[in-house]
């Protein structure tokens, strides 16, 4: 019994010490080394996430419905109503916990992969930002852990910058996957709550923004360097309403961690990928992860392999209200150019042999 006090008193403190100290010393198992206990706290912290975020919304939406059938209907009925007042959260800022942010969780998480963050540059508290980041991958692990968690230590790394990760709007549709994505910082991606943040909340936020969205999902594979950039212009023109600087971020190592089928393009499966896509906001991908206890089996686990996000030097945006057409297509080309110097200048360090290019389409 003191056992499993002292492991869960280590995930409500944060620490996760306690967690390991008490696994391993179970008299009951002695042939568990401490690395292996450690590793399928990272495996389990990777699958609990992907789980949560392929099925928490719709499990929630089933057991709430089916709440209102039974005795417990008032409950279910407060929830819904707290829920319809509480609507327009996520657009206006969301509601971002600190403690949620540092869980011990998050932490190994990270070392599953791992995942780290580059800092290059300085970024002033007085300017608001929009980071794009590349490539999605599957389920933008690196993005997530660098900006919806503290497990890489982005707040000490960019003192006094508020990350605010963007990601589908029909997330926040969903009971209790909503409030468990809006306490790590995340938020709708749309216009109405990406301006908020950049002209309502003051300065210091960082907007970030996976550009190429699930449309570049279903071109990722390993040694895969595709980006989807050359006609979403959308968020330069929002940088250039608000006078947000623009700030490239380029994860190496983000599309190696699942293998995935590519169907080739005007076959009759990529366009029903492509509708799937329109309908809902992401794309069905037929993927291979490995099993939580043999890598050699199927599974949802990603495989780990090193995510390495490098955020890039911000470009300076001026601030215009109604910026024209070739304003956006120079700012445009300008973030596009600085986006390729960042993976050329860092791809040997990470892997990459110098042959390696980055395809813009």
């Amino acid at each position: 019994m003191r056992t499993i006090i002292a492991a869960h008193s280590g995930v409500l403190r944060g620490t996760g010490e306690s967690i390991l100290s008490a696994l391993s010393n179970l008299s009951s198992l002695p042939w568990i080394a401490r690395s292996k206990i450690e590793r399928h706290l990272q495996m389990l912290s990777v699958l609990q996430w992907v789980v949560s975020f392929l099925m928490l919304g719709i499990a929630c939406s089933i057991i709430l419905s089916y709440t209102f059938f039974t005795n417990c209907w008032p409950i279910a009925a407060l929830y819904l109503s707290w829920l319809i007042l509480d609507w327009d959260t996520p657009n206006q800022g969301g509601r971002r916990s600190a403690w949620v942010r540092n869980w011990a969780l998050w932490r190994y998480f990270r070392e599953y992969f791992p995942i780290r963050l580059i800092k290059t540059h300085s970024l002033a508290p007085t300017r608001n930002y929009i980071f794009g980041y590349h490539p999605h991958g599957i389920f933008c692990f690196g993005a997530f852990c660098n900006f919806g968690t503290e497990a890489t230590g982005f707040s000490k790394k960019f003192p006094g910058i508020r990350p605010s990760l963007a990601t589908l709007a029909g997330n926040f549709r969903l009971p209790i996957l909503r409030d468990y994505l809006m306490s790590g910082g995340i938020f709708p991606v749309t216009r109405d709550a990406i301006d908020y943040l950049l002209s309502k909340n003051g300065n210091g936020n960082a907007v970030i923004i996976v550009i190429g969205g699930a449309a570049e999902s279903l071109e990722c594979s390993p040694d895969s360097n595709v980006v989807t950039l050359s006609k979403r212009k959308g968020f330069v023109k929002i940088a250039l309403q608000n006078g947000a600087d623009l700030v490239p971020v380029y994860a190496f190592g983000e599309n190696e961690v699942y293998r995935q089928v590519i169907f080739k393009e005007g076959s009759w499966l990529r366009a029903m990928q492509r509708k799937f896509q329109k309908l809902i906001g992401f794309a069905p991908c037929l993927i291979k992860g490995r099993g939580l206890f043999s890598s050699d089996s199927w599974g949802l686990v990603p495989y780990a392999k090193p995510i390495n996000a490098v955020v890039g030097e911000p470009i300076s945006v001026p601030k215009i209200e109604n910026p024209s057409p070739q304003e956006v297509d120079h700012y445009h080309e300008v973030y596009t150019h600085s986006l390729v110097n960042l993976f050329n200048k860092y791809k040997a360090k990470f892997g990459y042999s110098e042959s390696h290019t980055l395809e813009v389409i």
